[in-house]
């Protein structure tokens, strides 16, 4: 009984363990990152300011009103109508409603309108690209988890041959074929082999951390990645044998008119022109029109008075009213907010300029990247397969008794190395590619 138990406990905990542990595809990560990151929040409040602005200019077309009411009370002695001074004591309560509307503000109004929008619009291609951001984060977050785990596991290989050795030589030891020197060396071996696969372990744990981190997890624990086929990766090459990858020029081309940072300050070049005509709104004249209601109700002491509902009713009054208010000089406000606001758009221009430079050198540096990488890998291939064969030969020598174990050891970290230079050169080449893709308006997915 206690023995069905405790198989049923151990069925149960691992059942368990296997739905707390989930494994997170690229996709999701991107989609998780974007929800919960505090950057891409921050930048939705951003544009929801942006929205609100374009409310309230747009507010402006309207008129306002307000309503007041006033009680006043006055003491003291004061001039009769016989020209004589006495103590009196009068009341006051008034009642307005009052309305004014734009007519003409020298198109200042339209044209702020028409900033916000562009200032709007501005606003979400800044999330857009805050978003970006996130993205290729959390893509290169992911790649060199692969790179870590698939080290990993080379060092784990590579453990798995040296306790092989170290085995083989205490059984040779032990028919006096072996010295007690070699054994030892040989476990020195593994023992490095050992702490080289804790280190990679320890590195392939710590990309975990920086992802979940990344993804604003509140814990790493349970959290791991979905590890895509990349076996069948091969860089793309052309008759030359050169990367087939399209070129800087092309890439860009296409990135100028999809990119958000681009598309962000273009807008804002053509709120700059805005600025400008909102500032020279200065010199021109502004009309409005007003309308109003009003009535009051008043008593003096020792004067017999009306009423208050009569009151409110004789005083009862109505006004309306054109406005009309022409600048003449205002000690050069409108002429120096024009030159300010010319200088602005200068600038603005040039930050666009910047801005497509800098998009330009990521692009050549992502192409000269993806190139490279291309290059390292179909290098460390060839040179891994070099020192497989190599490290074969070694072992059947060293086996035979024609070989040192120096040797072997030498020819087996050689083979270490290629790998380990050949699994960084394939995700090197992943991530880079992935980019390309992405400058041009691709999915980041692999």
């Amino acid at each position: 009984m206690k023995r069905a138990f405790f198989s049923i406990a151990i069925i149960v905990s691992a059942i368990t363990a296997s739905a707390e542990t989930r494994q997170w595809t690229l996709r999701q990560c991107i989609d998780y990152a974007l929800e919960h990151n505090i950057t891409v929040k921050q930048q939705q409040n951003a544009t929801e300011s942006q929205r609100i602005q374009l409310d309230d200019n747009r507010g402006n077309h309207l008129p306002t009103v307000d309503a007041s009411m006033g009680q006043n009370f006055s003491f003291g002695r004061g001039l009769t109508a016989q020209n004589t001074y006495e103590n009196t004591n009068t009341s006051n309560t008034s009642f307005s409603l009052n309305a004014s509307v734009p007519i003409f503000a020298g198109n200042k109004i339209v044209n702020a309108v028409k900033l916000a929008q562009l200032n709007l619009d501005a606003s979400l291609a800044d999330l857009e690209k805050a978003k970006d951001d996130i993205r290729t984060q959390v893509a290169k977050a992911y790649v060199q988890i692969l790179y870590d785990y698939e080290v990993s596991e080379v060092a784990q290989r590579q453990i798995a041959i040296d306790s092989m050795q170290v085995y083989r030589l205490e059984r040779m030891l032990e028919a006096g074929k072996a010295s007690p020197a070699e054994v030892s060396q040989q476990r020195a071996t593994l023992a490095q082999s050992r702490l080289t696969a804790t280190n990679a372990d320890n590195n392939y744990r710590l990309s975990l951390l920086a992802l979940s981190q990344l993804l604003e997890l509140p814990t790493p624990e349970g959290f791991d990645i979905a590890h895509p086929f990349t076996d069948a990766i091969m860089p793309l090459t052309d008759n030359n044998g050169s990367a087939a990858l399209p070129s800087p020029d092309l890439v860009y081309a296409e990135a100028l008119g999809i990119k958000p940072q681009v598309k962000a300050e273009e807008l804002r070049l053509s709120g700059s022109e805005y600025n400008i005509k909102i500032a020279r709104g200065d010199y021109f004249p502004t009309l409005s029109f007003s309308a109003g209601l009003g009535t009051n109700y008043y008593t003096t002491s020792g004067f017999d008075a009306d009423s208050f509902g009569k009151q409110l009713k004789n005083n009862f009054s109505q006004y309306l009213g054109i406005n009309l208010s022409i600048p003449i000089f205002n000690h050069f406000s409108t002429r120096n907010k024009i030159r300010t606001a010319k200088i602005d758009r200068e600038n603005q221009a040039l930050r666009l300029e910047n801005t497509k430079k800098d998009l330009y050198k990521e692009i050549q540096q992502v192409y000269y990247n993806a190139v490279a990488s291309s290059s390292r890998y179909a290098s460390s291939e060839e040179a891994v397969r070099s020192n497989e064969d190599a490290f074969q030969l070694t072992r059947a020598k060293y086996e035979n008794g024609k070989a040192t174990i120096t040797e072997f050891n030498e020819q087996k970290n050689n083979l270490l190395k290629a790998q380990s230079d050949m699994v960084q050169a394939k995700y090197e080449y992943l991530y880079q590619t992935s980019l390309l893709d992405f400058y041009r308006g691709k999915t980041l997915e692999f």
